[in-house]
């Protein structure tokens, strides 16, 4: 799977093109967590998004525990 075959795959499940790459890991990261996608995948997938600038939200304690 390519960068490009990640776009596609999230354009087919949310009808619209991601708005940033911050959004395309998001949904990359919930394939891999839902199973969908082996580590090796993931991790190629990751990196090309890092070096296009994707970062990972910062979450704080209370926003996990208490949503």
């Amino acid at each position: 799977m390519t960068l490009e075959d990640l776009v596609e795959k999230f354009v087919l499940a949310k009808n619209d093109k991601p708005s940033d790459v911050n959004e395309l890991l998001d949904f990359l990261q919930k394939d891999y967590v839902n199973g969908n996608l082996p580590i090796q995948l993931y991790r190629k997938l990751f990196r090309e998004l890092d070096s296009q600038g994707a970062v990972k939200p910062f979450y704080s304690q209370e926003e996990i525990l208490y949503g």
